[in-house]
């Protein structure tokens, strides 16, 4: 029996639509859930054994997710307009300084090679150990491991709880961003006014 390549296809996206499925819920069984503090640690922990940092993307705070998303948001614009009008004795020292960022093809991917340049990860991964015990306050919580590490987490407003021991470094590079953004604008928009007169002259 001949089996066409559309088959095959379909077979196989439904085979790794049902492994997806089944993994997802063997973490859902197997874990408590992710709108406990006990249940975000451990998935954060378990990503991490996993080799899977991207997923930690989920487990962060709402403030370090919106400080990634504006990181990866500003990058985009200030490498656009770099390349749209700078010179190109200036496009080249601005590129290698901001494609870092904006290579990443989304937020998540921002975080990787964000949190891989910072130390993030490595720091994550020196004790994700079992939990001792979690003290919660509120809207935030520590979760204390069995070597005495503590985490610190605050709940998103999906009820998710996220790690905040990153926030502080993220928005700060956000707003840093944010500030580049708004003086390479400028300096664009210079760039294009002074080869305006050039421009036009040229037949």
């Amino acid at each position: 029996m001949v089996v066409s390549r559309r088959t095959l296809l379909i077979a196989a996206g439904t085979s790794t639509a049902l492994g997806a499925g089944a993994y997802a819920f063997h973490v859902a069984t197997r874990f408590p859930p992710d709108t406990t503090p006990e249940g975000a640690y451990r998935r954060i922990a378990h990503s991490l054994s996993r080799g899977k940092p991207h997923e930690l993307f989920s487990y962060l705070e709402e403030d370090a997710i919106h400080a990634i998303f504006s990181m990866h948001g500003y990058a985009r614009e200030i490498i656009e307009a770099v390349r749209a009008s700078y010179p190109e004795a200036e496009r080249a020292r601005a590129l290698a300084r901001y494609e870092r960022f904006s290579q990443p093809e989304d937020p998540a991917a921002l975080w990787v090679t964000f949190a891989e340049e910072r130390g993030f990860l490595r720091q994550l991964r020196r004790d994700l150990s079992g939990i001792d015990h979690v003290d919660r306050s509120g809207e935030r919580a520590t979760v204390v491991t069995a070597r005495g590490t503590r985490y610190p987490l605050r709940v998103r407003p999906n009820g998710i709880w996220g790690l905040s021991m990153f926030t502080a470094q993220l928005d700060a590079e956000a707003r840093r961003l944010a500030r580049d953004w708004d003086t390479i604008r400028r300096a664009a928009h210079d760039f294009r006014a002074g080869a305006a007169p050039a421009n036009s002259a040229t037949p």
